[in-house]
């Protein structure tokens, strides 16, 4: 009798396999990368004469947004960052950041703004939501950490904005295993 592996095995093995590859990456290679981006990135917010853009700071070899981050500064945008939300598990917040915030690791590690409720965006004010990822396809679809936190945020959301990975070219597969979870990406800006 064969067996075959599970969906979630072949997505484990797909996030290893893909954060393996993003860390051999030159730094070069993510410097061009974050260039290429963040190029696009900007020519994207300006057609979509976005205000309230949501970003994250680079963790385990993803694209860097922080000279993205600066040029938004720069042009007077607001520029929002996730929280681990504290009352709703495995959820988003989406904290304005600024040069001066004050920040702390979470639990996994990754730096995020200190919650302060003064600072936090509803979910549909936001006019892009750029994610990173772990791999992608080209029907948009997004494999993450595996914790799900971008796509239980996204799920309910009746949201004018729209949702934007950000990720090296090594990273597209032909087609990822999805699960009915999933939330698609409207686009993905790869580097």
């Amino acid at each position: 009798m064969c067996s075959f592996p599970s969906t979630a095995t072949i997505r484990q093995q797909l996030r290893q396999q893909m954060r393996e590859t993003r860390q051999k990456l030159t730094a070069l290679q993510q410097q061009q990368a974050t260039q290429h981006i963040t190029e696009q990135a900007l020519k994207l917010i300006e057609q979509q004469q976005a205000k309230n853009i949501a970003l994250y700071l680079a963790f385990d070899g993803e694209i860097s947004t922080q000279p993205l981050i600066k040029q938004l500064w720069q042009q007077d945008k607001n520029v929002y960052l996730p929280v681990l939300h504290p009352f709703v598990r495995g959820h988003l917040l989406f904290l304005r950041y600024l040069p001066d915030t004050p920040m702390k690791a979470n639990k996994f590690g990754i730096f995020e703004p200190h919650l302060n409720v003064k600072d936090v965006l509803p979910l549909g004010q936001l006019d892009i939501i750029f994610t990173p990822l772990v791999a992608f396809d080209k029907l948009g679809n997004r494999l993450g950490m595996g914790g799900g936190f971008y796509d239980r945020t996204l799920q309910n959301s009746q949201h004018r904005f729209i949702t934007v990975g950000l990720a090296h070219q090594c990273q597209q597969v032909e087609a990822l295993p999805i699960e009915s979870w999933d939330i698609p990406l409207e686009q993905i800006l790869a580097g």
